[in-house]
């Protein structure tokens, strides 16, 4: 009896695999799949966010798979692999730079930076007070006037033989008095130091009126009309397989550093809690629908990946041992054998 038993639940096991195999491809698989969309989709009208999913959830994600992971080696190689056939692809040499980005896109984005004049003057200020480009002015200031009064005075290019005799006296005044130039030199720069402040001033005056939203949008989009009719080829002209390795290199390093900083911690965790306040209670469907996911965009996926994929796994073996897993347990179960005799035994 137990020996029949046995033998009616193999059969029906291998029953159950037959069926499911023949309806996991063709019209029956898309059939199933489209159905069970449609079954989500409306649940997805009722079940909220939070319901399905909480903050720390996918904090966690973020954490382990973003910033903990352990990333290999050869990550940054294959990168610098991608960008170097990025670089070499025979499309760079085919597309001008106004393919990409068209004259509207760039005037539109002029016209966005034109609006950030609050900041840009504040660059300007920021920069005039630097020490390095304080000391930079000085330097040009000092060396204009030295050059002045040796070689390009109104004197010296009217007269002839004058700028030859300042530099021999020059000269001469240096030997007979050493240290004389040094004097001198440290003299101007003193002067030019105790009025520095208010040729940066006027620098700064000079720039803030020279940088005007017309002169900035002129001047922007003339560049432009000397680079949007050439080849991304030509505008890469310099940049060498060894140098792009570099900075994939450099861009690499950055990430793995930045990644573990309070600052980035504190972007995702913002992001997130933001999410959770805008869409916590809200039924799923409005999330989908504010990022552009519907019925349509999911069954093209569907249709692009399940049904191959399946195929490959079928033809593979893999979709026949995985559903014997998963059913021959229950088959050969006590409970399917007890109830095989009892209804042979009725």
């Amino acid at each position: 009896m137990a020996k029949e038993t046995t033998v009616v639940a193999d059969q029906l096991l291998e029953l159950h695999i037959k069926h499911e195999l023949a309806a996991l491809k063709g019209a029956k698989l898309r059939k199933f799949i489209a159905n069970e969309v449609n079954e989500l989709f409306s649940l997805a009208e009722h079940v909220t966010l939070r319901q399905a999913v909480s903050e720390e959830q996918i904090l966690g994600v973020i954490r382990r798979q973003v910033v903990e992971l352990e990333l290999d080696g050869g990550i940054p190689e294959l990168a610098g692999e991608m960008a170097s056939e990025v670089l070499s692809a025979g499309v760079q040499s085919d597309t001008r730079l106004g393919d990409i980005l068209s004259r509207e896109q760039a005037t539109a984005f002029v016209e966005e930076i034109l609006e950030l004049r609050h900041h840009r003057e504040r660059l300007i200020s920021e920069v005039m007070a630097h020490p390095v480009y304080q000391e930079l002015v000085s330097n040009i200031a000092y060396h204009g006037l030295v050059n002045y009064l040796y070689e390009d005075n109104l004197i010296s290019r009217s007269v002839p033989g004058v700028g030859s005799m300042m530099k021999f006296g020059k000269r001469m005044a240096n030997r007979a008095v050493p240290g004389i130039d040094e004097t001198f030199e440290r003299r101007i720069k003193a002067y030019l130091s105790d009025n520095l402040p208010a040729l940066i001033r006027r620098s700064e005056q000079f720039l803030q009126k020279a940088l005007s939203d017309d002169e900035l949008r002129d001047t922007i989009m003339a560049a432009w009309n000397g680079v949007e009719d050439r080849k991304l080829s030509d505008l890469q002209s310099g940049l060498g397989e060894l140098e792009l390795n570099e900075f994939v290199v450099l861009g690499y390093q950055f990430w793995l550093e930045f990644r573990q900083t309070r600052y980035f911690e504190g972007c995702y965790t913002a992001v997130v809690n933001h999410l959770f306040e805008k869409y916590g209670d809200a039924p799923l469907i409005e999330l989908m629908a504010d990022v552009g996911v519907d019925r349509e965009v999911v069954m093209a996926e569907v249709d692009t990946f399940a049904q191959p994929t399946l195929d490959l796994l079928r033809e593979q073996g893999y979709l026949e041992a995985l559903l014997r897993r998963r059913l021959a347990p229950f088959y050969r179960s006590a409970a399917v054998k007890k109830v095989l005799s009892e209804s042979r035994g009725a």
